[in-house]
């Protein structure tokens, strides 16, 4: 929050250009205002030492810790002056643990002077495993000296700040650098109106910058992040609130379906009844759609609860009242499979202008980029006649060549998956703003959906339809019990035997050994607890030994993203007719696909995919009457950090309950998408589950504030704030880019 002159200096006139370069470069820091707003990550407490146990690894850490042993080593070595090389090898210990720090050739001499045993210093550098055991090799070291003056001033009495850092800038530089600027922060301006700071006992913002970055007390901490959280919440909800407000001033068409329309003789055809659930989300965003400003609408819900039946009901609702109706799906095989999933519900209504279409019926089209010509020629005719009243496709939905009739409503699948850019050219296609309705099938922690898509209102679906069926879950030990992995392909069998089919899901297709660096990748994409491990299971490589092996006689199919487009949905077609008994597939099958006879599900290697995915996937199953099976294969000990997420997902089938523990085991980056965002809008102190009351509150307090004074001319340094969080590089962020 660049909010004065003095704290938008550029970081090189006042560290200079070689500090200034590496801030930049390393940790997105330009201006003074952005050193400011670089918080500490923790404290450590000149009388405590720190815990050297819980260490992890590979992983750029700075301790505090005490010098227990020194040695210094002379070694044979053809490299070093008169054929003699020097190690060094210091042990520090904080009262927790020892880790070992190692210095070689000519680095050794300073160090073998200062890190003498007793001497206490801050140590920094990457966690390595060397003969098993922990050690940091060359790490920077700061000595912590309690006999001057300097060094108590500089590290702020009793407590001392430790910095997010990198291997090019250690936390007490960048601590130094914070301390060359701290004055400027008595000239931050401050965002919040005095009446809620006052009214929430906060402290002024140039009093909680001095407070994070020198404390003298825990209490001066607790009082500067009490403040600087309440800054985080309250910023990003008023601007979402004006974008409400925003949104809420445009024109759009309200559309009302016909009494006796397209709708009604749908639900009449419907072989089941609505759920209360689907019927009362139905009816919020009927409501929405009889209005004459746009719809923003967020639509979640557990896997299997119904979305795509509440978002065609919406769709055809539109059609009926003489609109069309486009859904954006993020991957071709999800495309062809709503697209053909719609039609399959409504039969002959999908026959528009056909041989057999009934009166009220309309036509419904795919759009795919990789369509041939005649094909794609036809729909974009439909299109822009109006004789399609629906149409189904990928981000080739969103070309420039792409017309429509009379769009009303646009439908997003998987939100998450789609730019803002993508999302506002399809809106721009129609002659007024269209209704907007977001699907996501991951379900979203309530202060999640707050922050995250605070622009929209929120609707869940949390009840599974009627019929469908329990899905058990269990975790198979590979490594500990391989007899276990037996007995699952036995079970995948005796599911095929009666008569129902399964899919294996690997997180791998295959074809990647051919180029190491794609291997690499892959074994780098796994979470840490298992960087050690062979490379993750493909799909070419089980189907075969599954077919060679275990599952031999059965029916066996492949399906990956990479596959030609026809050969996917040919694969699909097979599947869903009953043709192919086991489908081994990568997480293309995540979202979307229905085959309700399909009942078992085994997922290898399960422990290297997230939580919500694992839920995701397994939703597959348990589509119809018959009970669906999910099988995890693991081959990490069980008491790994990566079983327990598989132990997490076993143990329930509350899809929000899973996404807390999601939430709560990854970086809140990694789930709000501020990688993207650029580095001052992150969420730097703001917790979304455990900050669950200050992000309602700080929604109740900006709505109003909005309500009152859309353009905020009696708040300068709100706006002030604002702008500095909606510059362009960052805009993204608040549109879920």
């Amino acid at each position: 929050m660049d909010l004065v002159p003095a704290l938008e200096e550029p970081l090189k006139k006042v560290l200079g250009p070689p500090t200034a370069k590496v801030m930049a470069e390393h940790l997105g820091l330009h201006t003074v205002g952005d050193l400011l707003h670089h918080y500490p990550r923790r404290y450590e407490e000149r009388g405590q030492l720190t815990h050297l146990a819980d260490l992890p690894m590979d992983e750029h850490v700075t301790v505090v810790a005490q010098v227990a042993d020194a040695r210094l080593h002379t070694f044979a070595s053809s490299k070093a002056p008169r054929g003699k090389g020097q190690r060094l090898e210091v042990t520090i210990t904080d009262g927790s643990g020892r880790l070992q720090l190692v210095f070689f050739g000519n680095g050794v001499h300073k160090p073998h002077k200062e890190l003498l045993p007793g001497t206490r210093a801050m140590f920094s550098g990457k966690v390595s495993l060397f003969n098993r055991r922990l050690q940091l090799a060359h790490p920077a070291y700061e000595l912590l000296r309690s006999d001057t003056d300097e060094t108590v001033e500089t590290w702020a009495g009793a407590l001392i700040p430790i910095y997010p850092a990198t291997a090019k800038l250690e936390s007490w530089k960048i601590g130094k650098a914070v301390q060359t600027v701290l004055p400027s922060a008595l000239e931050a301006v401050d965002p919040l109106p005095d009446s809620l700071r006052e009214g929430r006992g906060l402290v002024p913002l140039p009093e909680a910058l001095l407070k994070i970055h020198r404390p003298h007390t825990k209490a001066d901490i607790e009082d500067a992040r009490a403040r600087l959280k309440w800054d985080e919440a309250f910023v990003l909800q008023v601007a979402l609130a004006r974008r409400r407000h925003a949104d809420s001033q445009l024109p759009a068409v309200p559309r009302r379906p016909a009494p006796d329309g397209l709708l009604s003789a749908f639900d009449d055809r419907l072989p089941f009844t609505l759920t209360e659930g689907q019927l009362k989300v139905s009816k919020e965003i009927f409501d929405d759609l009889a209005t004459s400003h746009p719809m923003h609408r967020l639509l979640q819900g557990e896997v299997g609860s119904g979305k795509t039946l509440v978002a065609l009901r919406a769709m055809l609702a539109v059609v009926d009242a003489g609109g069309q109706a486009a859904m954006l799906a993020p991957t071709e095989v999800l495309a062809q499979q709503h697209h053909r999933s719609v039609v399959e519900m409504m039969g002959n209504l999908a026959e528009g202008g056909m041989l057999g279409g009934v009166e009220d019926a309309t036509k419904v089209v795919l759009l795919t980029g990789s369509m041939g010509a005649a094909g794609r020629r036809q729909a974009l005719l439909d299109l822009v006649t109006g004789e399609a009243g629906i149409v189904i496709g990928t981000h080739a939905l969103i070309e420039d060549k792409v017309q429509f009739h009379d769009l009303g409503l646009v439908v997003v699948d998987e939100q998450h998956r789609f730019g803002v850019e993508q999302r506002d050219a399809l809106r721009g296609k129609g002659k007024q703003p269209p209704h907007l309705l977001v699907m996501t099938a991951t379900p979203i922690p309530r202060t999640v959906a707050m922050t995250v898509f605070g622009d929209l209102e929120t609707s869940v679906l949390d009840q599974l339809p009627a019929g469908r069926s329990p899905i058990a879950s269990h975790v198979v030990p590979a490594a500990d019990k391989p007899h276990f992995l037996a007995r699952a392909w036995d079970r995948v069998r005796e599911e095929v035997e009666g008569g129902h089919q399964a899919y294996v899901v690997c997180p791998r297709i295959g074809d990647e050994e051919d180029d190491p660096k794609k291997a690499r990748k892959a074994q780098k994409a796994a979470p840490e607890d298992e960087a050690e491990k062979r490379p993750p299971l493909a799909v070419l490589e089980v189907a075969d030994q599954l077919a060679r092996g275990p599952l031999k006689g059965l029916r066996i199919e492949v399906l990956y993203g990479r596959m030609p487009p026809d050969d996917k949905d040919a694969v699909m077609r097979r599947f869903a007719a009953g043709d192919t008994d086991v489908l081994v597939a990568t997480t293309v099958i995540e979202v979307g696909v229905n085959v309700p006879n399909a009942t078992a599900m085994v997922i290898m290697d399960a422990d290297r995919f997230g939580v919500s995915q694992l839920h995701q996937l397994r939703g597959r199953v348990g589509r119809g009457s018959a009970p669906g099976l999910c099988l995890l294969v693991s081959e990490m000990p069980e008491a790994s950090p990566a079983r327990q997420r598989l132990a997490a997902v076993a143990a329930t089938l509350d899809g929000f309950e899973l996404s807390r523990i999601d939430l709560e085991q990854r970086r809140e980056g990694d789930v709000l998408g501020q990688a993207q965002s650029g580095a001052r809008s992150s969420l730097r102190v703001l917790a979304v589950i455990e900050d669950e009351e200050i992000i309602a509150e700080a929604r109740r307090e900006a709505a109003a504030i909005v309500a009152a004074d859309p353009e905020l001319t009696g708040l300068p340094g709100l706006r002030t704030a604002l702008d500095a969080l909606l510059d362009d590089e960052r805009e993204q962020y608040l549109e879920k880019g």
